[in-house]
């Protein structure tokens, strides 16, 4: 990660500085962050809080695909508008997560409801992010006819 946005003064004031910054690891495509438009933050960039939620969510529909085609269910179509809650209960403006609720919506070719409800209670159950984070991670998921 690195800083891309101290300009001509650096951290002079609170407003003298931009939020963005750029997340690379070797042989990928760089990822442009800053931080939420409330906070002084590029509204086009990702935001820490949004790369969370994305991360619960992808990591879910990889587990849910992989655990579908161990059971032979054919998935066509998947997905989510995962959404976050957040809350400031700090008078410094500090908050923290107190849910994500992830919302796949998956369309399947060969596959029954209580089968494809089995591998999403699995994938939640397996998605190592899901298991590490200290707030409820909720999946109301829908089959798509």
């Amino acid at each position: 990660m690195t800083w891309t946005g101290a300009g001509r003064t650096g951290t002079s004031s609170h407003d003298s500085y931009a939020r963005s910054h750029l997340l690379r690891a070797a042989g990928k495509p760089a990822i442009p962050g800053s931080s939420d438009p409330v906070f002084r933050g590029d509204p086009a960039a990702w935001n820490p809080e949004e790369l969370l939620v994305a991360s619960l969510s992808a990591c879910h529909m990889l587990w849910f695909l992989h655990l579908a085609a161990e059971a032979g269910i054919v998935v066509t179509a998947y997905r989510d508008r995962p959404e976050g809650v957040m809350q400031e209960d700090r008078a410094d403006g500090a908050g923290r997560f107190v849910s994500v609720t992830l919302r796949p919506e998956v369309r399947v070719r060969r596959g029954s409801a209580e089968a494809v409800a089995r591998c999403h209670e699995e994938a939640h159950a397996r998605c190592f992010i899901a298991r590490s984070v200290n707030f409820p991670v909720q999946v109301d998921a829908r089959l798509l006819a």
